[in-house]
């Protein structure tokens, strides 16, 4: 009753006109921030974190917030109608997504990607608000072994449930793990596979590699194909969004199911990126139809949005909590809160009860805010396929070109995304998996640091990966995932072998 009351003050707080224009503002702000590729939650955030050092702390953190809730809702627009992820996340929405775009689909596509993340966020908002003691103490339990279990795990089940070869993915993914190797090592502090260019030595940044090996590929791959997108044509109406609403509650258990793993990865933190990735592989085993996956599937596109909104979201529990944050964009908010001569921590919730409850007030509207705003777009952003693409392409090659140059302002960012194009090329033409090199890319650099962490703890040895029932289940759940098609495999052939063995058994009349 106690968080129920406060919650209820928050919502005075936020419903004040001056916060909830500036929630409004956020969002748009965000919305379009996510729709840049290269940008970014994070880095939007930071940008205009300068603009609200003369408002209360409140104010200002609302409009922060709302800036990255629009930002989580934009990244799948791109992604469903231009196969250009805007965000790290959303990678795993463009497997179904842009699918179902170019059949004629994507106000289905876009109305479902929407919902979702509003069904993803709004579970992890109410956890927040009622299991914020019990979450923190849990998170405090998380060491380097727990995190690397954490990365195994998501990179165990994205092999072990990855459609196609195996090795194929195996392959990628190991270039995903060379190029996240290549810089300064973050434990020695030594440069690895710069090869003397001091350009080199902060690696290479994975919103430049995702913007080329998606967004130039694609375009490559169009110019190929006749300069022509194959599914222009894109009818919306109002109609649409209600049958997709129709559809969508056949889908409950993958709801659960992703918010879960997306609360799960979001508190420890993992972060929305594997959180996504993961909802993916797990609902595309699960599913009746998860032998379709990748050919245009709602479920497809359900599943990566409400895990990805889910974890983006209870990020900011850690932040507030214990100081740690989540996410990098938990990390720039973080930043704000010491500007603003705020102490995150468990004091906080006593010494500001109106700023944290009217944070969380602002995540239950901000959601809302962001669920109306971009699905009354939904005919903006789908009617984009109509352009022609002579006319689109060159903006599209534009848009990227700011988005990696905006990374680091640097122009070799330019190159290595063009370089990053046409490597995506030429893994879709020779029917290599991108997804597995992405996430690699991403979480390379941090699963060797838990790894390296770890061992020099436990002296080298690997027992420590089994040294207390937490980090012992989600290893061995990682390596049973690892090895699932073989498991199943021999499965299959003890149980023919057996049922033979049965009806020899058996009396014959």
């Amino acid at each position: 009753m106690d968080e129920i009351s406060a919650l209820f003050q928050g919502f005075a707080v936020v419903l004040t006109p001056m916060n909830t224009v500036l929630m409004f503002i956020g969002i748009i702000l965000g919305v379009l921030i996510g729709v840049l590729p290269g940008l970014g939650g994070a880095n939007g955030v930071a940008i205009l974190l300068p603009l609200t050092f003369t408002m209360s702390p409140t104010s200002a953190i609302i409009m922060l917030s709302c800036i990255y809730w629009g930002a989580l809702f934009g990244g799948a627009i791109t992604s469903i109608l231009f196969n250009i992820p805007g965000e790290p996340w959303s990678v795993a929405t463009t497997f179904d997504g842009y699918p179902m775009a170019q059949r004629g689909q994507a106000g289905e596509a876009l109305a479902g990607a929407f919902t979702s993340s509003f069904v993803g966020a709004f579970v992890a908002v109410v956890m927040i608000t009622f299991l914020a003691p019990l979450v923190a103490k849990f998170a405090l339990k998380f060491g380097p072994p727990e995190f690397f279990a954490v990365y195994l795990l998501t990179f165990c089940s994205f092999v072990g449930m990855g459609k196609g070869s195996p090795f194929k993915i195996l392959a990628s993914m190991a270039l995903g793990f060379a190029l996240a190797s290549v810089g300064m090592d973050t434990v020695t502090g030594q440069l690895r596979l710069t090869f003397g260019w001091t350009e080199l030595m902060r690696g290479f940044d994975f919103l430049i590699a995702v913007i080329g090996l998606f967004g130039i590929g694609e375009i490559l791959l169009s110019m190929e194909e006749g300069l022509a997108f194959s599914g222009k044509s894109a009818k919306i109406s109002p109609r649409v969004v209600f049958d997709t609403w129709k559809k969508l509650p056949q889908y409950w258990m993958t709801y659960i199911r992703s918010s879960m793993i997306g609360i799960w990865m979001g508190i420890t933190p993992g972060g929305a990126t594997p959180a996504s990735f993961m909802s993916y592989g797990i609902a595309k085993k699960m599913s009746k139809d998860g032998g379709k996956f990748g050919t245009g599937q709602l479920e497809g596109v359900v599943a990566p949005e409400t895990a990805a909104h889910a974890a983006g979201t209870s990020a900011l529990l850690p932040m507030l909590a214990l100081g740690i944050p989540g996410s990098p964009t938990a990390a720039v908010l973080l930043g704000g809160l010491l500007i603003w001569g705020l102490q995150p921590g468990p004091l906080l919730f006593v010494e500001q009860k109106e700023f944290v409850w009217g944070l969380i007030a602002s995540m239950y509207l901000g959601n809302l805010v962001g669920l109306i705003v971009v699905l009354t777009t939904v005919p903006l952003f789908a009617s984009i396929l109509r352009i022609p693409f002579s006319i689109i392409a060159p903006v599209i090659i534009v848009i990227c070109a700011i988005g990696a140059y905006t990374v680091h302002t640097a122009m070799l960012d330019i190159w290595f995304m063009m370089l990053f194009g046409i490597v995506g090329y030429l893994f879709k033409k020779l029917d290599y998996p991108l997804a597995p090199l992405v996430l690699a890319l991403v979480l390379g650099d941090k699963a060797e640091d838990s790894f390296r962490q770890a061992m020099l703890v436990s002296q080298g040895e690997l027992s420590i990966m089994w040294s207390n029932p937490l980090v012992g289940s989600i290893t061995t759940l990682a390596l049973i995932l690892l090895f699932w098609p073989l498991i199943s495999r021999v499965v299959k052939k003890i149980r023919p072998v057996s049922v033979d063995k049965f009806a020899e058994q058996q009396p014959v009349d």
